[in-house]
């Protein structure tokens, strides 16, 4: 989150810079440094700040270096997706999260269950104003563009589907077009390494025109979205 996010999101939450510096826990002086710029926006204060002015998480920070992205494991990642309205884990404690990150690590991840796979589609649909250059960026340097490529285009099928997530169609199939230019031709799997080879060999003859195309070995479908009907 830069100065001017910062700022604007102060500005459309109508709040002045001594309310929101109480509501923030600093000082109006070192609120007024944030939005200038002389000083930097840490992760946690744009937390912080995107629960105060009510901003989207899509306005949470992003690592700017391979180095800073860190492991997460299946359980924050279930809080993650609660933390961003997922009704499959609303049960949880939810932890907010750039949905473009939490794509990203779910799809760097040998093995991810089902579930989680499950909620891709619909953090992409849900959150069309992500930032796809990151995203896009990201996966080409560890070669998952494929796995992106076919949660779009579930995210795709779905927005088509239904009316709540129509606004998504046009940010989708911008992403998809990045996406087909870099598709790899090597046959990769949704996320599910350790897939027996029966499975693996039934898929390559069964699974869906969409996962064909991206060379996965996944029968995934629109239709067996729990949240898809």
């Amino acid at each position: 989150m830069n100065a001017q996010q910062f700022k604007s999101g102060r500005l459309a939450a109508s709040l002045t810079q001594v309310v929101a510096a109480e509501r923030l826990g600093v000082s109006q002086a070192y609120l007024s440094q944030l939005e200038k710029g002389s000083r930097p926006v840490t992760p946690d204060l744009a937390r912080l700040a995107t629960r105060v002015y009510g901003l989207s998480p899509v306005a949470l920070p992003l690592p700017e270096e391979s180095s800073d992205l860190r492991d997460v494991d299946a359980s924050r990642l279930a809080r993650q997706l609660s933390g961003l309205g997922y009704q499959g884990f609303e049960y949880l404690r939810g932890e907010r999260v750039n949905p473009a990150l939490l794509v990203f690590q779910s799809l760097v991840r040998d093995d991810l269950e089902v579930r989680l796979t499950e909620a891709l589609p619909w953090v992409l649909a849900s959150y069309p104003d992500a930032d796809w250059s990151w995203l896009v960026d990201q996966v080409k340097l560890k070669d998952v563009q494929n796995r992106l490529g076919f949660v779009v285009g579930l995210a795709q099928q779905l927005a088509t589907s239904r009316e709540e997530f129509q606004s998504a169609l046009q940010p989708l199939a911008q992403v998809q077009a990045k996406l087909e230019r870099a598709r790899l031709a090597r046959e990769d799997t949704l996320c599910r390494e350790s897939m027996p080879g029966v499975e693996r060999r039934w898929l390559a003859s069964n699974r869906s025109p969409l996962a064909q195309h991206w060379n996965l070995l996944s029968g995934l479908t629109v239709d067996q979205l729990p949240y898809a009907n």
